[in-house]
């Protein structure tokens, strides 16, 4: 027991340093993140969908339908996804503005305003930019919206109102689009799939 007694008094000499390397490292991550919020959450935006789209394309190559990466199609991803990061910046800034307490009452108008104001938004314009990188006519992508919507926004109703009570409810605001783009991996995997299977 002595000797035991002394290897935890050791471990706990040589923790403390590393306890203070790790408060300091997650101190400075915190600061980076929250001073360009923009930057940040735009550039989480575009790596996730990207991400989403590599983890579908490793499933697809798994499952014998793919046989190579193809990285235009992740870069097409990742440019919108891009293009879709400030448009979710600010409408979380106008919602916590418009709807800034956490009581249970305007978490559920933030989850309705959510489902109903921005999934079609953010869904449309997922479609359409992948199309339009696509050398797609509008009149195809329209088509592609009009067959793909309603599964996209079923899941979506599946997906995100849970995740949005969470979000609304116990996030604070400056971690909320990168709460988001944590679930939206899963989202994205989905949105890959359904994007790039007919």
């Amino acid at each position: 027991p002595t000797h035991l007694m002394g290897r935890w008094k050791l471990l706990t000499k040589m923790s403390s340093p590393f306890q203070k390397v790790f408060s300091r490292s997650r101190a400075m991550i915190y600061k980076g993140f929250t001073k360009n919020l923009l930057i940040s959450n735009t550039m989480t935006c575009g790596v996730l969908l990207a991400g989403g789209d590599f983890i579908q394309q490793r499933i697809e190559k798994y499952m014998g339908h793919q046989h190579n990466h193809d990285y235009y199609r992740s870069g097409r991803m990742f440019a919108v996804g891009l293009s879709q990061g400030p448009p979710h910046h600010y409408w979380y800034l106008w919602l916590d503005k418009i709807l800034p307490k956490t009581d249970i009452r305007t978490v559920v108008l933030k989850i309705l305003a959510d489902q109903i104001f921005a999934a079609p938004f953010f869904a449309i314009t997922f479609l359409f930019g992948m199309g339009v990188l696509e050398d797609k006519r509008m009149s195809e992508c329209w088509k592609e919206f009009v067959k793909k919507f309603p599964t996209i926004y079923l899941f979506d109703w599946c997906i995100w109102p849970p995740t949005q009570y969470v979000n609304f409810a116990l996030v604070p605001p400056a971690f909320r689009v990168l709460y988001v783009n944590v679930v939206t991996v899963i989202w994205d995997i989905f949105l890959s799939y359904i994007k790039h299977y007919d």
